[in-house]
């Protein structure tokens, strides 16, 4: 197990770099000239314009870009916004803890509706609880973030006035966007466990602790379920990731601030070192949720190791 969680330490070390890199290259990737674009029809001189790309290092040799950069990431300097000249750090810090608690309470709506409904629809395959977790997941999956969002604010909010329409004040604030948020993964999870299930509940194991005289719900939870979790920790951990960057939507629709607000309002005014350093932390955490993720994945089945 120690060998296998070193490995993929590394592995994770590498990705981070690799991420590193593409990020300072970000820049350098857009048509036209970066410095331009940032001051866009606004009237400035050729010797501001070379200020602006002095200023962002854009007048030096790529390569000690590249070095500085990763330099500067690495010691969590993320340079500064030019807009509003506060370390982008800073900025980050102060939106990080909204968008956080709205993607863990979206991942606990997801996990709290998606998985007994995945149980119930397998066990009772065929019935009308299995067809309604099955409505209940297409639509899920179907429905655009904002158009669920729309939906949920005039009717829970503007009809019956039991939330907020926006804002962040209270946990009542929190509920419509964590299920707009949430109803994709809900669905998503349900879909998947049923899957699993089906096909875990034909095993031959599964058959021989009915033999044994073991009650069913022994046989569901402690035989059947284990191993069905396997792909479903996989997809929760990639929709952990998606509700990360799915909060950019969801934040607009209820006028919340936090990373998504962040990145929006860094790309609508060329704010690129904004961007660069929202790019790098959900990069980051992608990282370790996947990390996190494969470590869970050889607890739940020994037999994943590197040889």
């Amino acid at each position: 197990m120690g060998s296998f969680i070193g490995y993929r330490l590394l592995h994770s070390a590498i990705v981070v770099a690799g991420v590193l890199v593409l990020v300072s290259l970000m820049i350098h990737l857009v048509p036209g000239d970066p410095a331009q674009l940032m001051v866009g029809d606004a009237p400035v001189s050729a010797a501001q314009l070379q200020m602006i790309r002095h200023s962002l290092g854009l007048d030096r040799p790529l390569y000690r870009q590249l070095a500085d950069d990763a330099r500067r990431f690495a010691v969590g300097n993320l340079g500064r916004s030019l807009r509003s000249g506060r370390p982008i750090l800073d900025d980050l810090r102060a939106a990080l803890p909204s968008t956080l608690s709205l993607a863990l309470a979206a991942m606990a709506f997801g996990l709290l509706v998606g998985v007994p409904a995945g149980v119930l629809a397998s066990v009772r395959r065929g019935g009308w609880i299995d067809t309604a977790v099955t409505a209940f997941a297409v639509v899920g999956i179907s429905l655009p973030s904002f158009w669920t969002g729309i939906l949920l604010i005039v009717v829970f909010a503007v009809q019956l006035g039991w939330f907020p329409t926006s804002g962040q004040a209270g946990w009542r604030a929190l509920v419509l966007p964590a299920l707009t948020l949430g109803w994709y993964p809900a669905g998503a999870l349900a879909r998947l466990l049923r899957s699993s299930m089906l096909e875990v509940l034909r095993k031959d194991y599964v058959g021989v602790a009915r033999a044994k005289g073991l009650r069913e719900r022994v046989v569901v939870v402690r035989h059947a379920l284990r191993n069905a979790l396997l792909p479903t920790v996989t997809l929760g951990s990639v929709q952990f990731g998606t509700l990360l960057s799915g909060a950019i939507v969801t934040e607009t629709v209820f006028a919340r601030d936090g990373i998504g607000r962040l990145v929006v309002d860094g790309i609508l005014q060329r704010d690129f070192p904004v961007v660069q350093g929202v790019v790098l932390l959900i990069a980051v955490i992608y990282t370790l949720v996947n990390l996190v993720t494969d470590i869970m994945y050889a607890w739940l089945d020994p037999r994943i190791r590197y040889s």
